[in-house]
């Protein structure tokens, strides 16, 4: 679906708690990065870049750059074994190798801090910001240990558990969650009725 056909804020998700996890969240329930303006959108939207970068310069090679990472880290997150994974993680190792971009602290027209970043952002270094972020996730037991995959029908996206006692169950509790206790009161009244 194309940007201007619907909101951002339904098309894109950025609920997953990690960036690298809120990338995995662009295949469902289709691709999501269908164009370039679209990963541009996502790109501002996660927070990698603040709002209002140039991020013109952006061309079809960045959405091949950046499916192959999710795909990779899709590998490693869902525990791909064998070949298969040591290609993702080497992979992902290697896009991390990359210097994020560099931000810095300018001051906007009211005199307050905000961030910008020091020039136009590369299509490696972000790629590289979002395999660091999946490096630090995979090689923090605590954090590994708090990823789960959706429980709502037909959801595949995996999600950072940081809820009290560790019970999260849906990727979203407005979306999957919804849904889920809509369907158990159906289940419900459908008894009731016999």
């Amino acid at each position: 679906m194309a940007l201007g056909m619907a909101t951002v804020a339904y098309e894109l998700r950025f609920d997953a708690g990690r960036i690298s996890l809120d990338l995995l969240a662009t295949t469902h329930p289709e691709e999501r990065l269908d164009s370039t303006e679209v990963l541009c959108a996502w790109i501002v939207g996660s927070g990698l870049v603040p709002d209002g970068t140039d991020l013109t310069h952006a061309d079809p090679s960045w959405l091949v750059g950046f499916r192959e990472l999710r795909g990779r880290i899709g590998q490693l997150v869902r525990g791909a074994t064998g070949h298969g994974y040591d290609l993702a993680l080497a992979h992902v190792n290697d896009v991390a190798r990359a210097a994020p971009p560099a931000p810095r602290a300018v001051r906007d027209e009211d005199g307050a801090l905000v961030r910008e970043l020091d020039g136009p952002p590369g299509c490696a270094a972000l790629l590289g910001a979002i395999a660091r972020d999946a490096v630090g996730l995979l090689t923090d037991p605590v954090a590994r240990a708090a990823i789960r995959e959706c429980e709502g029908d037909n959801c595949p996206i995996v999600y950072l558990d940081t809820s009290r006692g560790r019970r999260r169950r849906w990727c979203s509790s407005e979306v999957c969650g919804n849904r889920e206790r809509v369907a158990r009161h159906r289940r419900r009244a459908a008894l009731s009725r016999t």
